[in-house]
């Protein structure tokens, strides 16, 4: 862990992956040092904001070393609050792709997206984009050789270890195998993210869910 101040308000903790990052997001956030006011992981960093008037640097750098340190990485069969649960249809133009790159069947593709659930790691591309960690590492595929300029919202995609739930239509370079009706990004709603940092993710295939 390498924690570097970023500006008069911010340090950003530089760790050595996805679940060491989890981790600590998961340590800081249960029990979050005097001062912290926000935190927002990445795929190799996290960075921590806080307030100077109430905290000094050297403080919230001792604490979140200190909580870096205690950190372990989550359990996959650990006890989590209900997963938000995401019907899907399995139509995708790349699902034969997928399933050439994996070596598995169209189904067992199917299958391995449904049976293993998902954790929102981090955010970023676009608002309401959230990268999901965890699930099966047979389905870790490259992107596609080439972006596409549009895809629509809603598509259900795969990269480099990560699927995801597109939240409006946008370019992108990821493996489309299906779709949700599923709004991931309202502004109407308070937050207006659906998946954010540490929110567990269940994939089914539509019509399985009741």
């Amino acid at each position: 862990m390498n924690p570097r101040r970023c500006g008069d308000s911010a340090l950003l903790v530089e760790l050595d992956g996805i679940d060491q990052v989890i981790a600590l997001y998961d340590a800081l956030a249960a029990d979050p040092p005097p001062g912290v006011t926000e935190l927002l992981p990445a795929a190799r960093t996290l960075l921590v904001r806080f307030d100077p008037a109430d905290a000094g640097a050297l403080a919230v750098r001792d604490r979140v070393s200190a909580a870096a340190r205690a950190a372990r990485p989550r359990a996959r069969t650990a006890p989590a609050e209900s997963p938000v649960v995401i019907p899907v249809v399995y139509d995708g133009e790349d699902l034969a792709e997928v399933a050439a790159l994996t070596g598995l069947t169209v189904p067992e593709v199917v299958r391995a997206h449904t049976a293993t659930p998902w954790t929102v790691a981090f955010c970023g591309f676009t608002p309401g984009f959230g990268y999901l960690t965890g699930g099966d590492p047979r389905l870790a595929v490259p992107r596609c050789g080439e972006s596409r300029v549009r895809v629509p919202a809603g598509s259900i995609a795969l990269a480099a270890g990560f699927s995801a739930v597109y939240p409006r239509e946008s370019p992108g370079g990821w493996q489309l195998i299906g779709r949700t009706d599923v709004p991931v990004w309202d502004l109407d709603t308070d937050p207006p993210a659906l998946l954010r940092p540490g929110t567990r993710v269940r994939f089914v295939r539509a019509g399985d869910h009741a």
